[in-house]
């Protein structure tokens, strides 16, 4: 691998050089008002982001799969029912989570490719007269499949079945990247990491509470005590941390919080769906399509790319590496070897989008695919060149 050459995995992501210098820092007593400058701008931060008046933010050292842990172990008791949709690797593993928990999940198996059918969250949680299902787990963006779920609807369906479950949404390679409205949706936790739409290293777990998580606090029985959000609000409340916390990466999150929110959310979210729809374009000149089943669910933060029966998409990802330095992402459990992934989120811009497309082209013709050098390339240029700010004529 080459330092010189971006990253295309969907996370960690690539940093803008602002953000590497904020997260290396000289040590700071974590006890002393300093740090509190540090603190509270970063949650205030992330709950716009999340665009939530009331959420409660906590940040663990931690990533994604320690948000899911303190989404479960803050709110459930051993043997509560969950509902959950299994559509690709990352679900799987907060079903797995669940289940090691000893809670009782309701799986809703769907296609790797397919979104969360809320149809049957809604027939499901109709049928549940009794109020047994305590949480409604989502995946926003199954990074592994590039699928992108409509957590509007699944809302919608808790609604329509007048249904008392909270909803607690995996946003980790949506936030920042992607529209996600957390009030708006009713969304009770929303989990999300540090490494992807926040453009930092690994590190950190970022979890938002709506009020009503907060209450289910006082009931919950499952053990925590790393992950006790209760600690970390008292905490909190004295400028500190229950205990060491990641002062360097806090500083970091701060200033990514500032960065996109300085760009502008819609922005933002629409850079992405610009960059990903280049993606698209050179993946359609390829003759190739997109393990997404339909365009509504295509992520606008990943794209998992799905190559000819037969051939091992892995190989794809190894060649990148070995031969041009370059880092694509492999397929996960259903998908291994039948897709390889173009991560396109966090600190990307077109020129960096279409290096990485030139060397996917590389690669491919190099494997003996029949794929002609440059068609990818010229398809997402004639769409950054359409969508980009009118040119300047040339002078007479």
């Amino acid at each position: 691998m080459s330092f010189q050459n971006p990253v295309f995995i969907p996370g960690p992501t690539n940093m803008p050089e602002v953000l590497r210098k904020a997260v290396d820092m000289p040590t700071l007593d974590h006890r002393s008002p300093l740090f509190g400058q540090i603190l509270h701008p970063a949650l205030a931060g992330v709950k716009k982001v999340l665009k939530s008046e009331t959420a409660e933010i906590f940040v663990f050292p931690s990533t994604g799969t320690g948000g899911w842990e303190t989404a479960l172990t803050n709110t459930l008791s051993p043997g509560d029912k969950v509902l959950a949709a299994r559509n690709g690797m990352f679900s799987h593993r907060w079903i797995d989570m669940c289940q090691r928990h000893d809670l009782n999940v309701e799986i809703v198996e769907a296609a790797w490719g397919a979104a969360i059918p809320a149809d049957r969250y809604e027939a499901i949680l109709t049928a549940d007269t009794a109020h047994e299902i305590k949480v409604v787990l989502a995946t926003h963006n199954e990074t592994a499949t590039g699928v992108r779920s409509d957590i509007a609807a699944v809302r919608r369906a808790l609604d329509a079945a007048k249904h008392p479950a909270m909803l607690f949404v995996d946003g980790v390679s949506s936030i920042g990247s992607m529209d996600f409205r957390m009030d708006d949706w009713g969304v009770d936790i929303a989990v999300t990491g540090s490494q992807k739409g926040f453009m930092l290293p690994a590190g950190l777990a970022i979890v938002g509470f709506s009020p009503r998580a907060m209450a289910a606090l006082e009931t919950a029985k499952l053990p925590r005590t790393f992950f006790d959000v209760r600690d970390m609000a008292k905490g909190y409340a004295n400028n500190a941390y229950p205990y060491t916390p990641a002062v360097g990466l806090l500083n970091g999150l701060k200033m990514a919080s500032d960065m996109l929110l300085a760009e502008g959310l819609d922005n933002v979210f629409a850079r992405h769906k610009r960059i990903a729809d280049g993606v698209r374009a050179a993946v359609s000149a390829w003759g190739l399509r997109l393990c997404a089943e339909t365009p509504e669910v295509y992520s606008d933060t990943v794209s998992a790319i799905l190559t000819p029966v037969g051939f091992n998409a892995t190989a794809i990802v190894t060649r990148a590496a070995e031969a041009y330095g370059v880092a694509f992402g492999v397929g996960l459990g259903e998908v291994a070897g039948k897709v390889f992934r173009i991560g396109h989120l966090g600190s990307l811009t077109d020129v960096m989008t279409l290096s990485g497309l030139a060397t996917a082209e590389m690669v491919m013709v190099d494997l003996g695919l029949p794929i002609k050098l440059g068609s990818g390339v010229a398809s997402a240029q004639d769409h950054f060149r359409a969508t980009v700010a009118q040119p300047m004529k040339a002078a007479a």
